[in-house]
């Protein structure tokens, strides 16, 4: 069957219509349809050739029509929740950008609100899915107690954790392994002959701190030291909360030489308790982070810290929202992968103790 023609008027076009691709591959609106939005019953062959062809015409949905005849908007929702710790940092630019441009890949658009509490989060969820804003949405951080999990499970609306869960039923997920970064920096301590090793963990509200605890220990293990309950401080996610965890490490009877934080910004509270002090970072006490936050290329000496790729987090996550949405099991979307280390002076060999 021959393709169709576009009549010009002008320098405006007719739109091009579904029929008009269906037309032009020989097939019916029905299978075109169905290509399109995903369905699994379609070939996979199939698809791309529609895909393809659509592209080739230029093909564009109207929104509003796919809306009605799919029940679908085609777009995918984050809730920016304001009372988070680093909800504005730098990052958030490239994590945005990245869940913008996944969700494009498909077709669809992001949908961005904000909540300053938890009850105005729940009324956020409600109102995003009552005027149909949004098919789904990705959930930043998996907090030990998620409510959102609960709300969006129970209204039968789909979504995507950043981070995992203790409880994985019904959760689809990508995470980076901070678990695997604790340890490894427990490991390179402990070959720059490091024995008091201290870790400065996050907030426990978040289930990110479960599994980075159980990295630092994991890494003691590997090296056969012991677990000692002085050297592990919680719930610092903050520059003074990681200044105030490293005042009590220092003031030990026998203080680390070394110490590994959750987050950079506890790891950058170090630095400022060590100057006070009059300690050198990276010879008299080593210090590394977690997140690659950009002050901490700023600190003298930088800061040794495992980088995570904020845009790539985002583009996995806006794709397996989509393919959530199009009807995949959750327990087949759960994506990790790992920082990556980056040595930029703030460690080094271990003295015999931190000076008093």
């Amino acid at each position: 069957m021959s393709r169709p023609s576009v009549m010009v008027r002008g320098n405006t076009a007719p739109r091009v219509t579904i029929s008009d691709v269906a037309a032009a591959l020989d097939m019916t609106k029905s299978t075109v349809s169905r290509a399109l939005n995903g369905y699994p019953d379609i070939a996979d062959a199939t698809r791309v050739r529609v895909e393809r062809m659509a592209k080739k015409l230029n093909y564009q949905p109207l929104s509003s029509a796919q809306a009605i005849r799919t029940g679908k908007t085609r777009s995918l929702g984050f809730v920016l929740q304001l009372a988070d710790h680093d909800a504005m940092r730098p990052f958030l630019a490239e994590f945005l950008a990245g869940l913008s441009a996944g969700a494009s890949t498909d077709g669809y658009t992001l949908t961005v609100a904000s909540a300053d509490s938890g009850m105005h989060l729940t009324e956020t969820f409600n109102t995003l899915n009552r005027d149909g804003k949004a098919d789904g949405f990705i959930l930043p951080r998996a907090l030990v107690n998620d409510n959102r999990v609960a709300q969006l499970t129970e209204a039968n609306v789909p979504f995507v954790l950043y981070g995992r869960p203790e409880n994985p039923t019904n959760c689809a997920w990508f995470d980076i392994r901070g678990e695997d970064s604790m340890r490894e920096s427990v490991q390179r301590l402990v070959a720059l002959g490091h024995e008091r090793i201290a870790f400065v963990n996050g907030g426990l509200i978040y289930e990110y701190a479960r599994l980075r605890r159980e990295g630092y220990l994991a890494g003691l293990a590997d090296a056969g030291l012991q677990i000692d309950p002085e050297l592990i401080i919680e719930d610092a996610v903050r520059t003074d909360e990681g200044e105030a965890a490293a005042d009590r490490l220092f003031d030990l009877k026998e203080p680390p030489t070394a110490i590994v934080c959750a987050v950079d910004h506890a790891a950058l509270g170090v630095y400022r308790a060590a100057a006070r002090r009059g300690f050198a970072v990276g010879k008299d006490i080593s210090v590394t982070g977690y997140d690659g936050i950009p002050e901490g290329s700023h600190a003298v000496p930088p800061l040794s810290t495992f980088i995570v790729d904020n845009r790539d987090a985002g583009m996995r996550l806006a794709s397996l929202l989509i393919r959530r949405i199009r009807g995949e099991a959750s327990e087949n979307l759960r994506e990790t992968t790992a920082a990556t280390f980056v040595d930029r002076g703030s460690i080094g060999p271990a003295r015999q103790a931190v000076p008093s």
